[in-house]
């Protein structure tokens, strides 16, 4: 099978959609398919890529660590001509996703878009951000949805929510999965060493991209209320983001900087050995669609602490292979902390064996095979709609068809800017709790 990707982010970005798409990409090569990807262009990016698209981008749009893809017409027409796809997958709906939905309605392919990212919950990355952009996009998304020949949706949570929203197409439940083979890598002693912590410290760990979304100056600040419970403890911190400064900052006015360790970005074996390194790991994002690296971090073993959210909750199971605190409670999240940190060793190897069987069910080649199957109904279903649909619609110039339903999605999504924001409205195709978007 040929599998066309397009995403607005991909390596060398460093995030969770990013990780997601390599990670499908290498596990349906690895089962025999041909993956094309179409992502922006970024200045690191390597030369001499193989099967992947570069469009030009706009670098650190708005000030912020993203790029914009700039899908210029005809920049990719002979590769697409030669790849010759057999499903189009595409993992935003703005930006790339406009030049999915042409391809696929030029091409009569099915399209299927990932809904990794409560975009909601991110409109502080553009001007203006309010509560009317954030009702502005969820129309959108919403919107996009309707055109796609089924919606993947990371978690449980996410399939309720877009159904609860109006969205009418298929929408399966396909996470994205973890590499549980890798987990052989790394070495938790020689970490430790070199990253000067005690082989006998508790090391409470998070891995991930340092954003204000990610709710890190929280996580922070209920740390070190651990910390200071627990002369033994550590905190360690790998990855990169805007947040960084902020959480030295919360460390050093705790006097805690001496038992704070920041790695920076770690891959293979060095981050299997950060991942081994940890005792638990603590996680308090309210904006996940799914819990890919609380899997990564249970199939090395480690237990999770976290806010009950959208993306945890389907992960981390309370008191079985972690702890689920209901609200952002410092004192709380605290407590959970030194719960796992008190727990007999036969109670914490039990911990420690039911994060690995949550891990193993979340493999990503279950997940990859399942989305197999996905693509393989849809380009029957597709295949079996151009035989027999012979309606003006259908054969109207696909250019044409598929301008107007992107230009009818924002002239439709245009019209939530104007509507009172205290009234819940529905429509026969989106239907929005407002009072929800207030949240943060």
């Amino acid at each position: 099978m040929n599998i066309l990707m397009l995403t607005n982010t991909f390596s060398p970005y460093v995030g969770g959609v990013a990780r997601s798409v390599q990670r499908f990409a290498d596990e349906y090569r690895k089962q025999g398919h041909h993956v094309l990807v179409a992502a922006p262009l970024y200045k690191t990016t390597p030369k001499n890529e193989e099967d992947i698209i570069r469009f030009p981008a706009i670098q650190h749009f708005n000030g912020t660590e993203f790029s914009l893809p700039i899908p210029i017409p005809g920049k990719w027409g002979a590769a697409l001509k030669k790849f010759h796809p057999d499903v189009v997958h595409v993992h935003h709906p703005f930006a790339l996703g406009g030049t999915a939905l042409r391809v696929a309605t030029s091409l009569h392919l099915p399209l299927v878009f990932t809904h990794h990212t409560m975009y909601e919950k991110y409109t502080h990355y553009l001007p203006g951000d309010s509560l009317r952009l954030k009702r502005y996009v969820v129309s959108l998304v919403t919107g996009y949805c309707g055109f796609c020949d089924a919606v993947i949706a990371p978690s449980d949570t996410v399939a309720k929510l877009l159904k609860d929203r109006g969205v009418d197409t298929r929408v399966e439940v396909i996470p994205t999965g973890v590499a549980t083979d890798v987990c052989s890598l790394g070495n938790r002693q020689d970490f430790r060493r070199q990253a000067d912590i005690p082989q006998d410290a508790f090391v409470v760990g998070h891995v991930g991209r340092m954003a204000t979304e990610k709710n890190l100056d929280f996580l922070a600040k209920a740390v070190a209320k651990f910390l200071h419970q627990r002369s033994d403890g550590y905190f360690l911190l790998v990855g990169v983001g805007p947040m960084k400064e902020e959480i030295q900052k919360i460390m050093a006015s705790e006097g805690l900087l001496h038992r704070f360790r920041c790695t920076g970005l770690l891959h293979q074996e060095a981050l299997g050995s950060a991942y081994k390194a940890m005792d638990v790991f603590a996680f308090s994002s309210h904006t996940e669609t799914q819990g890919m690296v609380l899997a990564e971090a249970m199939a090395f073993g480690t237990p999770v602490v976290a806010i009950d959210a959208s993306g945890v909750r389907e992960v981390v199971e309370n008191g079985i292979n972690g702890r689920l605190i209901t609200h952002d409670d410092e004192d709380e999240f605290a407590a959970a902390l030194e719960w796992i940190a008190s727990l007999p060793s036969s109670l914490r190897k039990n911990f420690i064996e039911k994060a690995r069987l949550t891990a193993a069910n979340c493999d990503i080649r279950l997940t990859a095979k399942t989305a197999i199957k996905l693509y393989e109904s849809l380009i029957e279903d597709k295949k079996t709609l151009n035989q027999h649909n012979a309606t003006r619609w259908f054969n109207t110039p696909k250019n044409l068809q598929s301008e107007w339903q992107i230009a009818s999605n924002i002239a439709k999504a245009a019209g939530t800017l104007f509507r009172p924001l205290e009234v819940v409205k529905s429509s026969t195709s989106i239907k929005l709790d407002y009072s929800q978007l207030e949240q943060k």
